[in-house]
């Protein structure tokens, strides 16, 4: 066995196969814009960009620095998606040709000075209570509702089809677009939206976490990054032995242990439960014990083939993601975007 190393490996096909999963829920009028911020959600902005620009209509992000250096390698629409604050940002904008988005009084007077040179974003506020203006706030906007400019909000709960919330900003928005005399674009909905609510996709539709195999309960969509490390070493317990940090957890049987060269540094979720899934040679097998900075202990008691250098999954297009997520309470997100710098990285299909 070479120097062992986690790897992180992105297969940017399966984001594609993701991506026309997706545009074949919404309307065929909606265009795609494809969110890559926090560096495509852990996915490699630059990479993702070059896999992605004849498979999309454009791309989100919310820093500056982010749109500049996508610019460079696209020539698709851009969206700022926070908007920006300075007369210095607003010049980069216009010197770039990357849209923009108002969400708050505030941004109206130096928005107004690049009227005629830019593409703007109106976001309302209509239930999610972060950012956007209140619906009778539109009455500021006047001077931005024209050919071009696009009216969007946020859908709070759109990965439950069943909350009453979304009907209420489905009716605020239709309120708000109506009161614009319906000449904006309409941008409604997110990926959860976008498979639960397809009818509200409108003219464009913002795809994020969907297009990398995050949303739960969708098997057609799968998880584009696969995660793993492999084993340097074994523990032959008894029953009744505690294990890792702490003792958290004893064995109730004889029970075969092998250390994974993986923790939370490579970006593991250090409060990891006993009994999350992983899998070694084909085969599921369980954390046992606390995850550390640089090891993680899995219980191989029934894999017993397993040797010095064999391969632990964390997650893949077939072990998703949403396995680890929902057992430890977290969300897909923040896995994607914590792995660490120091694991190895692997771009295939691009």
């Amino acid at each position: 066995m070479m120097q062992p190393n986690s790897e992180l490996i992105i297969d940017y096909g399966l984001v594609r196969n993701n991506i026309q999963f997706i545009k074949d829920q919404i309307s065929p009028s909606s265009k795609f814009m494809a969110i890559v911020k926090s560096n495509a959600y852990g996915h490699d902005l630059d990479t993702m960009v070059r896999a992605l620009n004849d498979s999309v209509d454009g791309f989100g992000v919310v820093r500056l620095e982010e749109a500049i250096n996508l610019r460079a390698k696209s020539v698709l629409p851009i969206l700022m998606m926070q908007g920006v604050y300075s007369i210095e940002a607003y010049d980069e904008l216009k010197n770039h040709k990357i849209w923009t988005t108002i969400h708050s009084l505030a941004q109206i007077p130096l928005a107004q000075k690049y009227l005629d040179d830019l593409i703007f974003w109106i976001k309302i506020n209509t239930g999610m209570n972060r950012l956007g203006l209140q619906l009778h706030e539109l009455e500021a906007c006047a001077s931005f509702i024209k050919e071009g400019n696009v009216l969007m909000t946020h859908l709070a709960c759109a990965d439950n089809p069943r909350d009453e919330m979304n009907q209420r900003q489905f009716l605020k928005f239709d309120e708000a677009w109506k009161n614009t005399n319906q000449k904006l674009l309409r941008s409604v909905v997110n990926s959860a939206g976008a498979i639960n609510f397809p009818k509200q996709s409108h003219d464009w539709s913002r795809i994020g976490i969907g297009m990398y195999g995050g949303l739960p309960h969708i098997p057609d969509l799968k998880t584009a990054m696969s995660f793993r490390s492999q084993i340097i070493g074994f523990q032959d317990l008894k029953l009744g032995e505690r294990i890792g940090y702490g003792g958290r957890i004893k064995t109730s049987r004889n029970t075969k242990l092998a250390i994974v060269y993986c923790g939370y540094a490579d970006g593991l979720p250090q409060p990891t439960i006993d009994g999350t899934k992983v899998r070694v040679n084909n085969d599921i097998a369980n954390v046992m014990g606390r995850v550390s900075m640089d090891l993680i202990s899995i219980d191989v008691t029934d894999n017993p083939n397993c040797a010095i250098g064999d391969w632990c999954e964390f997650w893949a297009p077939d072990l998703s993601i949403n396995l680890t997520t929902q057992t430890n309470h977290l969300i897909p997100y923040e896995l994607m975007t914590k792995i660490s710098p120091r694991v190895k990285r692997h771009y295939v299909n691009v």
